[in-house]
């Protein structure tokens, strides 16, 4: 006689938020398949009506760049067992060109709401003396100085340096903290921005399998790291890169 296995996050709550499009979108229906109830935050109520037809997941409609509506959105996504720090926003420009307008605008949405939203979360795990999990989603470019991402890259290295201190001083409270960081990965953004060939080669050139991640290969890393499995993964800052960092 086969004994069914339960889906890995089987009654597990988690807040995914950025999660109308890309790889935000994909968590949400990864997660749900692995059986977790998912409270979906993004800007777009277009999105979020169309991914709550389809999935079932709890539509929350915020603007992370409010810190306020940041706090409020997290404060009303309580109780939870986990959470994805997935929203960004990327305005790409050369390092001269870059202004302070924008540079405060990319780390609002990637790195302060990111820690507003953990902040409240963890709060009420820790008076709940509940343990739980956060994934950050990062970057490439955190770790390697992609040209005309001076704003971006800077924003998602704080997030993981954020990542760093948040799985240090939580985890004594069975909180565990992780960031992931993709290479370019083919959601329909990236598919229009890296439709050139001769822009696509240049990155693909360096990495060794030849590719882009797919939404759902980092989906799939998500899941595992909000789950029991991960269980002693503190506090890593992971390349999801098809080997790009080691050519």
């Amino acid at each position: 006689m086969t004994t069914a296995i339960a889906p890995r996050l089987m009654g597990k709550r988690i807040l995914v938020t950025g999660a109308g499009k890309g790889i935000g979108r994909v968590t949400v229906e990864t997660l749900i398949s692995e059986g977790a109830e998912v409270i979906a935050a993004s800007r777009s109520a277009e999105d979020l009506a169309n991914l709550a037809h389809q999935t079932g997941c709890r539509p929350h409609i915020v603007d992370l760049a409010d810190a306020d509506a940041a706090r409020a959105a997290a404060e009303q996504a309580l109780p939870l067992d986990g959470l994805v720090n997935n929203a960004g926003i990327a305005e790409l420009a050369p390092f001269l060109e870059t202004t302070a307008a924008l540079f405060e605008r990319i780390m609002a949405v990637n790195a302060r709401a990111p820690m507003l939203i953990s902040q409240v979360v963890a709060r009420d795990w820790i008076r709940r003396k509940a343990a739980g999990a956060i994934v950050n989603v990062s970057s490439l470019a955190s770790l390697w100085g992609t040209p005309d991402h001076a704003a971006y890259g800077a924003s998602k290295a704080a997030l993981d340096s954020l990542t760093m201190t948040m799985a240090n001083e939580l985890g004594p409270f069975g909180i565990r903290a992780n960031s992931i960081n993709p290479v370019v990965t083919l959601t329909p953004m990236a598919e229009r921005a890296w439709s050139d060939p001769a822009k696509a080669d240049t990155m693909l050139v360096r990495i060794p399998l030849r590719r882009f991640a797919t939404p759902k290969e980092i989906a799939s890393v998500i899941s595992f790291l909000l789950s029991e499995e991960a269980s002693m993964i503190n506090g890593v800052i992971l390349p999801i890169d098809g080997g790009f960092r080691a050519a």
